[in-house]
């Protein structure tokens, strides 16, 4: 992998990026939207993925950045949680969750590629 030049360049980044756009779209939706605290939690979980790999690409050093990648590992987890909420409580259809997990779970794998990328350049030092 080359040196990447900033965190927009990250396929990862752009893919969480997509999932922020689509959690606030379904999120939008009447039903859902008057559920402030899931609406609010969901949005914000799914702001902290692409966040999070921005934040950490500005790290000093691959464990920092890791620990950046673990945090939006786990708040990619945590919208997987609310979208299977959200289906329940019949604010989205089962082909909606379905495609969001999906999303969700691809951004994890991606996100844990990266990480153990970086621990084995970190080690080849």
């Amino acid at each position: 992998m080359g040196k990447l030049k900033c965190y927009e360049d990250m396929e990862v980044w752009v893919s969480a990026r997509a999932l922020v756009k689509s959690i606030y779209a379904i999120s939008g939706a009447p039903i859902f939207s008057k559920d402030y605290g899931l609406r609010d939690q969901i949005r914000r979980a799914s702001v902290s993925i692409a966040s999070n790999i921005a934040e950490g690409s500005d790290s000093q050093t691959n464990s920092s950045f890791c620990r950046f990648l673990y945090s939006a590992r786990a708040s990619a987890a945590e919208v997987r949680t609310q979208l299977y909420l959200a289906l329940d409580l019949n604010y989205i259809s089962s082909s909606e969750c379905k495609q969001l997990v999906s999303q969700t779970e691809s951004i994890g794998r991606q996100i844990g590629g990266f990480i153990t990328y970086l621990q084995k350049s970190a080690h080849k030092r």
